[in-house]
Formats: structure tokens, C-alpha cells, sequence
């Protein structure tokens, strides 16, 4: 039997002496108790205990969790800040991609949004990686955009069948929540046609609602008239839309999205990043493609509403991308602006637009400055 592991024994009496005779395995094993004792003792004491003030950790649902919109009439409720993955496999390769997912996703967020053309699909493949890698597929309201990719252009039949089978491979799963109709790669398909092929669509399982990008007004009256037939509706609306573009959704087509209570879901809201307010020189850009479309907002307007901007956040202490979402979810019909972030720190910053309400005074300044 062993008293301090395996290989020891029992001591024994050495003759004579009166007292207990040890063997070098017993005595080997006593240094050994020691020494772990020891160094146990030593690790222990390297850790500085808990400061009494120092914050729990978060346990739990996310805060945002609970931070719900209804989209529509689709059925689905939305964070109402859908990330977007325009930049994922381009500027963002899929180590931050998902980091930034993770973020997005510990802040309650529930809505992206995607396209067949982003990347070549990489865009796809990254978010469908994360959402199989983290298991969420079912609390996440995924949106896609086809019509624009190179290998399946166009809303026609085969195609928009094509594309939307190549993009639930991509994402790795077998439905896509919002499948949004890119009119600006078709013009040459009937809406008729269009609406017949998503019915199949809908029908199957693959889609679950439609959404609409770059129709007219003409366009969406004319597929609610389809509708009364038996086509699927057009439930959300993404169109270019922040406190610098206004005219593109401002007139009829809000006057329609309206009527018809289609849930919009504006993508641009930062101009391409300029409104997060980080780049106001000129010098600061380069030749590349984003650099060209940072400078094309770096006017007399511009300037005057990012101090607009810069003014409303330091009354509200939050950054300027923040006050410019918020200028957005007060505007009638929009549910959840579109925003793509760069990096994990950025998410932060666009969240804080949820939170920040805006008084008429604050409102009318940043867009009478943006006139």
C-alpha cells in the first residue's frame, strides 16, 4: 500500500534506533510533495486578488438582445443596424471579418447582408464560415442581393434560380431570409417574370421574403398590382440613402414605400465612410477606388455637415458616425440602415447610433447644413 503514490511503501523501524526507517523512493516522493506544494504556494501567490471594484463579467444574453425592429410585413424582427459584408474578402480578409462578426454579434446585432458580386462571393463564404463556426444560422436574418454577379447576371429565370442556389452554397445554408432583386443589373426582364421565378423560389424554401434594390416607384406599384394576382410581395426596400443622398429615395419612392409599408433598409448611410467623419482632407486620399469616392463627398457641403455632425456628437458624447445612423433611424420608414465596418473598434461606434435619439432641433441643424 502506498502512502504518498505509486512506488512508495510503508516505512519500516530501523534496528536499534527506535525510530521509522525510510526508503530513497519515500524520501524521494516527500520532495517531490513538497516541491509541487511549493511551487502551488508561489503561483498562488503571483495572482493579485480581485479588486473589490473591478466589473463583473457579462453573463448571458447580449446586451442588445432584446433591441428588436419588425421588418415589414416579412414577419422577421431586425437589430435595427444590419452590418453589412461589403468589404469582407476585399479590404477585410476573413480573420477580422469574423472578429468584427463576433462584435457585431455581442452587441445584440441579428441582421447582414451580402451579395453574390461582393468579392466574387468571398464575401458569402466568410459569413457563411462564421455562422457555421458559431452556430447561429437560425438567430441571424440573413440578407443577399443577386442580379449582379459575373457568373449568373440578370433576374431572369435561370439565372436568378443559378444565383441563388450558388449563394446557399457559398453561405452553407438552405435559405436565404431576404433575397433582394437588383433592378440596376436588369433591364431587360419583365418584373412579371422576375416574380414568378421568386415564387418558385418561395415556394421551395429557399427565400422567405423579397426585397427590392434599385426599382422605381413605377416599379413597386406595379409589382403590388402583380401581388393581387398571387406573385410574392416586395416587403423591404434597399436604396442609397444618408443625410447627404437624399434625392434618390426623397419624392415618389418614399411616397410609394410608404403607402404600401415597405420596410427600408438603406444601404450607403455613411457615404462610403466619409460621414464616420476619420478622413476631411483631400490629401488624405489616394488614387484607389474608395479614395475616389471619399474625395467625390469633400465639398463645401460636406464640410459643414460633418461639423454639424461633430457639433450634435460632442452635446451627446458620441462619435460622428453615430449621430449620422441616428439621423437615419429618424427618418420615416427606415428600419435598419445598411452599414459595413473595417475593423472590430468601428462596431462600437455604429452601435452607439441605436441608442442615440435626436431632438428636432439636433435634426433640422444636420440637415439644414447638408442643403
Amino acid at each position: 500500500m502506498g502512502f504518498f503514490g505509486v512506488g512508495t511503501s510503508a516505512p519500516s523501524e530501523r534496528p536499534g534506533s527506535g525510530r521509522p526507517e525510510t526508503t530513497g523512493d519515500t524520501d524521494a516522493a516527500v520532495r517531490t510533495d513538497a516541491a509541487v506544494v511549493t511551487d502551488a504556494v508561489a503561483a498562488t501567490a503571483t495572482v493579485p486578488p480581485a479588486h473589490p471594484s473591478a466589473p463583473i463579467p457579462v453573463q448571458g444574453p447580449a446586451l442588445g438582445a432584446s433591441v428588436r425592429s419588425p421588418l415589414g410585413e416579412t414577419g422577421l424582427e431586425v437589430f435595427p443596424l444590419v452590418l453589412g459584408g461589403a468589404e469582407f474578402g476585399w479590404h477585410v480578409d476573413p480573420k477580422v471579418a469574423h472578429a468584427i462578426l463576433d462584435a457585431y454579434a455581442g452587441w445584440g446585432g441579428n441582421a447582414l447582408h451580402t451579395c453574390d458580386a461582393y468579392a466574387s462571393g468571398r464575401s458569402e463564404h466568410i459569413i457563411g464560415q462564421w455562422m457555421r463556426a458559431r452556430g447561429l444560422r437560425d438567430e441571424i436574418v440573413l440578407g443577399v442581393r443577386v442580379g449582379g454577379g459575373a457568373e449568373h447576371p440578370g433576374l431572369g429565370s435561370v439565372n436568378l434560380v443559378r444565383a441563388v442556389e450558388a449563394s446557399l452554397t457559398r453561405l452553407d445554408t438552405d435559405r436565404i431570409d431576404v433575397l433582394y432583386l437588383d433592378a440596376t443589373a436588369d433591364t431587360q426582364t419583365a418584373l412579371e417574370d422576375t416574380l414568378a421565378t421568386a415564387d418558385w423560389l418561395v415556394g421551395a424554401g429557399k427565400v422567405r421574403a423579397l426585397g427590392a434594390f434599385g426599382h422605381t416607384a413605377a416599379q413597386l406599384v406595379e409589382s403590388r398590382i402583380l401581388a393581387s394576382a398571387g406573385y410574392p410581395r416586395l416587403t423591404v426596400l434597399d436604396v442609397p440613402y444618408n443625410v447627404l443622398r437624399r434625392k434618390d429615395f426623397d419624392g415618389d419612392l418614399r411616397l410609394v414605400a410608404g403607402a404600401q409599408g415597405i420596410a427600408v433598409t438603406p444601404s450607403q448611410a455613411l457615404e462610403h465612410g466619409f460621414l464616420a467623419g476619420a478622413h476631411r482632407s483631400r490629401s488624405m486620399m489616394g488614387t484607389s477606388v474608395r479614395g475616389v469616392q471619399l474625395a467625390a463627398a469633400m465639398n463645401r457641403r460636406g464640410t459643414r455637415t460633418l461639423r454639424a455632425l461633430d457639433a450634435v456628437g460632442a452635446e451627446l458624447s458620441v462619435p460622428p458616425a453615430a449621430v449620422a445612423i441616428a439621423w437615419l433611424r429618424a427618418q420615416r420608414g427606415i428600419v435598419a440602415p445598411i452599414v459595413n465596418a473595417f475593423a472590430v473598434s468601428h462596431i462600437e461606434e455604429l452601435v452607439q447610433g441605436v441608442g442615440v435619439r435626436l431632438s428636432r432641433t439636433q435634426l433640422a441643424e444636420i440637415a439644414r447644413a447638408a442643403d
